[in-house]
């Protein structure tokens, strides 16, 4: 399995943090969340990791330098222009081997997941040509899955904004947890251009292709969105 950890955004609700350095520098219990997230890849088996990058771009790009970490990470450059996480995985495209499964993850996101049997899941069902981990918790955007655990639409419940976009007897709500597997085939079906997110991309495939949900509610998570997880997120994970 090979790896891509979004850190080309603004990290806009860090701010006034990453007013000076990129959300991926950002530090829990003094390590950041960019190393956290490769080192626990790197356990996992992974070793090829692709890491796009936008805002400060040089201060990743030095600090990578500087770790010298055991596997090959490679920097996608978006500094021209910024695509969101469909966009970014399209252009990241030719550096992926496109024989393996590859691990998206989110920088500012932190578990205790393990990425295998997310992996062995994703395999398993055949069909999927990505497998979404997922949580019950609450917030603004939701997946919606039927009783197979296939991804039939979204819906946003403060602008009361829904996609449905297969039919379903049921439409079960999570929240993504921002960290995914997709197969090598997303490539050969995506037909977006540009700046896109995944979401978009997933509910432009989702009526002839199988999106699975992985639900992982117990065990540690947290997005560290904004200045006040960062305490939260050092009583969950020591360094």
């Amino acid at each position: 399995m090979e790896a891509m950890i979004f850190c080309a955004g603004l990290g806009t609700r860090m701010q006034p943090i990453t007013d000076h350095k990129p959300k991926a520098l950002v530090k829990v219990n003094g390590v950041t969340l960019l190393e956290r997230n490769i080192l626990k890849m790197i356990s996992h088996g992974i070793t090829k990791i692709i890491i796009n990058v936008h805002h400060y771009p040089d201060l990743i790009i030095d600090f990578l330098k500087q770790k010298n970490f055991d596997c090959e990470i490679i920097i996608s450059d978006e500094r021209n222009e910024l695509l969101d996480t469909g966009g970014g995985l399209m252009k990241a495209k030719k550096y992926f081997s496109l024989k393996d499964n590859i691990l998206l993850h989110n920088v500012d996101i932190l578990s205790d997941l393990d990425f295998n049997l997310l992996e062995q899941y994703h395999n398993s069902l055949n069909t999927s040509i990505a497998t979404l981990a997922v949580r019950n918790r609450e917030t603004k955007r939701y997946l919606l899955f039927n009783e197979e655990n296939i991804l039939v639409g979204w819906k946003n419940i403060a602008t009361k904004e829904e996609k449905i976009k297969r039919v379903s007897s049921k439409q079960i709500p999570f929240a993504f947890s921002g960290i995914q597997i997709v197969s090598k085939d997303i490539f050969n079906l995506n037909s977006l251009n540009g700046k896109f997110s995944l979401t978009d991309m997933y509910l432009s495939l989702v009526e002839e292709n199988n999106i699975y949900s992985y639900c992982h509610n117990e065990g540690k998570w947290i997005d560290v969105g904004n200045p006040l997880l960062i305490k939260k997120a050092e009583e969950m994970f020591e360094k």
